[in-house]
Order: C-alpha cells, then sequence, then structure tokens
C-alpha cells in the first residue's frame, strides 16, 4: 500500500543546477527570498494536497526507458499568497524526460567523475565509486564520495535546482548546470546527497533528496526536493531554519521516510547515536535523524560530498542494468558485455580497449581523462584506476598540427598524435580519439570510409579545446568548425597512410596501381588472340563499372576521357585535396577582407586628421586676418 502523504506543508525548491559549485559530486538553489548575506531562502509552505490519484500509486516500471510512460492528470492551481507572482513549475516527469539525454549509463557516471574532478582546485585528493546495499530492501545502490571543498546550503540547493552553475574556468568540465540532475536520475531513481562544508570559518553540513519514487508516489504535479542543514561550527550539531521550527521537521520527515536506510526499529537499538545530535526533543525521529546522519557524515570527514543513488534502474528483462556480480573490481554494463562464441580476430578485439570500454566501468574511466592526476585518483570498488595513455601503445607516431579557423586574438594550434595499434594489422581498430577539456567526448571515431582497407589501424589523440560538446558530452555540437576538423582528420589519415602503411604490411597506393599496369602485360606462351580476349574482357569490365551506378563500392573507376583508372581512396583523396584548396581560398579571401577593412579604417583616420588640420590651418588663417587691420590702425 502506497504511504499516506504528509499533511505537514514541504517547502518547494526551485530546481537550479550544478555540475560544479563547491561540490565533487553534487551542489544547491536560491529563491527569491534569500537575504542578501547569501543565506538559503526562506521556506514557502505549500497548501495541503488533493488526495491521490489512482494512477499515482506506484511507479509503473523500474526500467528506465519506460519509467516516463505515464498519463500526467489534471493540476490545481497553486495557492498563491497576497503580492507574489506566479512561477513556472517543473513537473516531476520532466525529471525523466530531461535524463533521457544520457543514451549511455557509463555517459551518466562520468559526469559525477566530472564533478569530482573539478573538486581538484579545491583541495580534492580522489573519488570513490562503489556498492552499497541498502538495509531497507537488500537492493544494491551506487556510491560517489569526494573529499573536495563540499556544499554549503546555499551551494547545496544550487546543486538540487536547474541550470546553476558557476564553472566558468577554463579548467572545469563542467559548465550547463544540469548534470547532476540527468546523471542521477538517468542511474536510479532516487539520490541522496550529503555534504560538509567550510565557509568563511563557519562549517556547515547539509542533506538533500531528490526523489522520483517520492514524487510520483505522492502524486506531486512540482518537483519538491526535502532538504535539511546544520550548523557544525560549535560543540553541538545545531539544525539552520528558514522559515519555522515545523518546516524543518517536515523536511527531516520527508527524508527519513523515503531514505534508503535503516528502519525505525533498527533505531532503537542504537538511540546512543544520538547523544552529539541536539535537535529538538528525543523522540524516534531524533534518534532515526541521528542513526542515519551521523554514519554518512562521518565517512566525508572535515569536508566533501556524499551521493547514494537508489531505486538502480532496471533492464528490459528486469534485471538491474548494471552489474556489480562479474567483477569485483569493476561495475559493468550488463547489456553491452561480450558473451557466446567467437572467432579468434574478435576474441583479441574484445580484449582491446576500445572494446572493453563499452562494458567495463573500470576500462572506460582509464581514459577518461588524458593528463595523468599529480594529486587524485578514482578509486573503483576498493581499487584505484590505473590511467591508461592511448598513445603508449602506438607504433611509427607522427605529431600533425592543425589551426582552426576561429575568431580569436590568440591563435590556436591543435597537436594530434597519430599511429597505428601495436595490433595492426590483425585488428581493425581505427579513429580518434577526441578530449575537451582533458576529458574524452568521442573516442575511437572513424572519419574513414565503410569498406576501404586505408586508415585499418591507425588511431589519432587530440584535444579540441576549440569544439563545444554536447549536453551529455558523448559528442560534439555540430558546427562548421566540426566539419572542418572532420575534413582535416581524413587529411591526417591518408598522409599518414601514404607514408606509413608499408610498415605493417599494406601496399601503397602507388604500388598497386603499378601492378595493376602490369597485369595487362602479355606473357610467355600466351598468343596474339589469348591476349585479344584478355584485354576484350578487361575493357567490357571498365565499361560496365563506368556505366554502373553502383561503382560507388568498386575499387577501380575509370574516367571517361581514357586517363589512367583511380581508385575510390585516390578519389577520397582528391576530394579532400579540393576541400582543402578550397578551404585556403576561404582563408585568403577573409584575410584579404580583413586588410581591407583595416585599410579602410587607416584611410578615415588619415581623412579625420587631414580634417582636422585642415581646419587648424583655416583657423590660423583667420586669426592672422585678424590681426593685420589691427596693425595697420
Amino acid at each position: 500500500m502506497a504511504p499516506k502523504r504528509e499533511k505537514e506543508a514541504i517547502p518547494v525548491v526551485e530546481l537550479d543546477s550544478d555540475d560544479d559549485n563547491g561540490a565533487g559530486v553534487g551542489a544547491p538553489n536560491q529563491n527569491n527570498n534569500a537575504s542578501s548575506t547569501g543565506a538559503p531562502p526562506q521556506a514557502t509552505p505549500q497548501p495541503q494536497q488533493q488526495p491521490l490519484a489512482p494512477n499515482c500509486q506506484t511507479l509503473d516500471s523500474r526500467s528506465f526507458w519506460k519509467a516516463g510512460d505515464y498519463a500526467v492528470g489534471p493540476t490545481a492551481r497553486p495557492y498563491i499568497s497576497q503580492g507574489q507572482l506566479e512561477h513556472a513549475r517543473v513537473h516531476p516527469k520532466f525529471l525523466h524526460s530531461n535524463a533521457t539525454s544520457h543514451k549511455w549509463a557509463f555517459g551518466a557516471i562520468a559526469e559525477l567523475l566530472d564533478n569530482a574532478v573539478d573538486e581538484v582546485q579545491n583541495g580534492a585528493t580522489f573519488v570513490r565509486v562503489d556498492k552499497i546495499d541498502v538495509v531497507k530492501d537488500n537492493s544494491p545502490a551506487l556510491l560517489f564520495q569526494d573529499d573536495g571543498g563540499g556544499m554549503d546550503p546555499e551551494g547545496m540547493r544550487k546543486c538540487m535546482s536547474l541550470g546553476y552553475s558557476t564553472k566558468k574556468a577554463n579548467t572545469t568540465i563542467g559548465q550547463y548546470g544540469n548534470g547532476f540532475k540527468t546523471s542521477t536520475m538517468r542511474l536510479g531513481a532516487d539520490v541522496i546527497v550529503f555534504s560538509r562544508a567550510i565557509r568563511a570559518g563557519k562549517a556547515t553540513q547539509s542533506v538533500g533528496l531528490l526523489s522520483y519514487t517520492f514524487l510520483r508516489r505522492t502524486g506531486q504535479d512540482d518537483v519538491i526536493v526535502p532538504m535539511i542543514d546544520f550548523d557544525i561550527s560549535g560543540n553541538w550539531v545545531e539544525p539552520i531554519t528558514y522559515g519555522s521550527q515545523d518546516d524543518w521537521t517536515s523536511n527531516l520527515k520527508t527524508i527519513l521516510e523515503w531514505s534508503p536506510f535503516a528502519s525505525k526499529e533498527d533505531l532503537m537499538l542504537q538511540a546512543e547515536t544520538y547523544a552529539r545530535y541536539h535537535i529538538s526533543t528525543t523522540t524516534v525521529v531524533d534518534i532515526q535523524a541521528a542513526l542515519f546522519l551521523k554514519p554518512n557524515f562521518e565517512e566525508i570527514g572535515a569536508h566533501g560530498t556524499r551521493i547514494v543513488i537508489y531505486n538502480l534502474w532496471l533492464n528490459d528483462e528486469g534485471i538491474y542494468e548494471l552489474s556489480f556480480d562479474d567483477d569485483d573490481e569493476d561495475i559493468r554494463l550488463r547489456d553491452e558485455a561480450a558473451g557466446g562464441k567467437s572467432t579468434k580476430v574478435q576474441q583479441k578485439i574484445q580484449f582491446h580497449i576500445s572494446y572493453r570500454m563499452r562494458y567495463s566501468l573500470r576500462a572506460y574511466a582509464s581514459i577518461l581523462y588524458l593528463r595523468t592526476f599529480t594529486n587524485f585518483k578514482i578509486v573503483l570498488r576498493g581499487k584505484p584506476i590505473q590511467q591508461y595513455h592511448i598513445k603508449d601503445d602506438l607504433r611509427y607516431l607522427e605529431v600533425k598540427t592543425y589551426k582552426p579557423q576561429i575568431t580569436t586574438l590568440n591563435e590556436v594550434i591543435v597537436e594530434t598524435t597519430i599511429g597505428f595499434i601495436k595490433e595492426a594489422p590483425d585488428l581493425g581498430v581505427t579513429g580518434f580519439n577526441l578530449y575537451h577539456k582533458n576529458r574524452l567526448i568521442r573516442p575511437f571515431w572513424k572519419v574513414t570510409a565503410d569498406g576501404s582497407s586505408k586508415g585499418n589501424g591507425v588511431v589519432g589523440i587530440l584535444e579540441a579545446n576549440f569544439i563545444e560538446p554536447a549536453h551529455d558530452k558523448q559528442d560534439f555540437e555540430r558546427s562548421s568548425l566540426f566539419f572542418r576538423l572532420e575534413t582535416r582528420l581524413k587529411q591526417m589519415v591518408n598522409e599518414y597512410w601514404k607514408t606509413n602503411c608499408h610498415f605493417v604490411g599494406y601496399q601503397p597506393i602507388g604500388a598497386r596501381n603499378l601492378q595493376k599496369d602490369q597485369t595487362f602485360k602479355p606473357s610467355v606462351g600466351v598468343t596474339p588472340k589469348d591476349m585479344h580476349l584478355d584485354q576484350t574482357m578487361a575493357g567490357l569490365s571498365a565499361n560496365v563499372l563506368q556505366n554502373d551506378s553502383r561503382t560507388k563500392s568498386s575499387e577501380v573507376v575509370t574516367s571517361a576521357d581514357n586517363r589512367e583508372p583511380m581508385s575510390v581512396d585516390e578519389i577520397c583523396e582528391e576530394n579532400i585535396q579540393l576541400f582543402m584548396r578550397c578551404e585556403a581560398q576561404v582563408q585568403k579571401e577573409t584575410e584579404l577582407r580583413q586588410t581591407i577593412e583595416n585599410l579602410e579604417k587607416e584611410l578615415e583616420m588619415a581623412k579625420r586628421k587631414s580634417a582636422q588640420l585642415a581646419s587648424y590651418l583655416e583657423t590660423k588663417r583667420k586669426q592672422k586676418i585678424m590681426k593685420q587691420p589691427t596693425e595697420t590702425v
């Protein structure tokens, strides 16, 4: 039976967000009643809601991609106090819709790792990712914990809200103020956040609950995020209230009821843990609060953030999407893991990082950041992750440069490391690994045409800070800069392949054409009749290929003016060369226009100076004329 709704008023926190804000793995909001001193907003009591609608009693599905499939019933007009303005509300269904930007569960985990990495500038030395068991139902939960600067009460409210982000530095990864909400809701239906921070000499600890289950099962039509704060600067843990004590207690009860921690029966056995928590009265609620607050905050230490994501999503078969049992030191994606019989080549590919990163979090996190951390580590299920540098396993390395055409004061030069994987030519792994601000955005991006052997085994690495990543940080925005980069990378592969493919057993394009020419020469013992027949068949094949609309997939294309036949690879290379020449002409035209504009500005300045000088001379002339009659008199 679904729990009854609390009759107490629950403050509504308008969703703002944080990928950043002093929270390694998370951060809070502030509404219009916030004081100028930066204190969290005053809680606004909401009227008592109507009884639950029948279709809102339970979650219809524990599968993520089906959890948002429910009808939204009519909503009551919210109570507006006299003198207050109405504000746009966020329906709980938006939490799920917003999280669908993450198609891949590991992409959501990467967002939370980014938040912890951003905390390095605030002293963070680790982020811990682990599985914990929920005592209430023995279900798995996902834990993220770091020792960064933590979140104060204001930061916690920004973390739980949409669009709030103060990350504007060039070194931080987060920037949109949406990552915490999308990532946590993508991994599980509910998340509870504990954070400790020290700001201006004041030590605080805060708890926030973002629960899709709570919102659905209580029939809410607005996103309600219960939060409580404590002042821990003194010897006692004192609650921080912004409205009435009843509001604070209502938030506490909601958090306790919907949290993943112990039952009330367990609390009574550990009542001594209440001693340090000076709440209002020693009630079951107070003891329950002490029991679940103390262990979580003691795990954090003096400062940091602890996030617990529970009610994890299931796949279509009703099994947890994340697998914790296949490897005690890893977290895996169940639907992506390899299985069944395979050939020897397929087995080799399955051991390569480009394949393992699809289903192994340890493999994915090992290449997630380009540069090695000096005083920071990612600890996955008790074991630190060893960073893996792709270029260390490449052969015949070359470094190529690219200057993107962007309008900035400083010239941007992008260095690309390119080479053959050590398994080439046995494995056809190929592609560029594109990073943005040290974070892997697009791994093993294949820019060569499908069906062609050119580029097999060629892998590159570059950091493209001049283009913007998509919101899920798994791809880049399709801008003109992106398409120009794609063309330049194709050219890099062609140039590298032309000069290095023979090292791994491939024939250069020129040698292949020479071999084709030699096949038409008659051998010893071949009669003119046989030779004529061979040439006729060759000519017929060429004509068929020429007239067939499917010549795009052919290895050789014969031109209509009887020039030497060209392979598909040569045509692609020629197209790229023409495109690059066109780009160069466009760049020259842009430079010439800029030169013309500069010259026009200089001419305009010269005209102004000339006019000023003429005006000055005219004034002097008039003064001289005025003096002459005076001297005559």
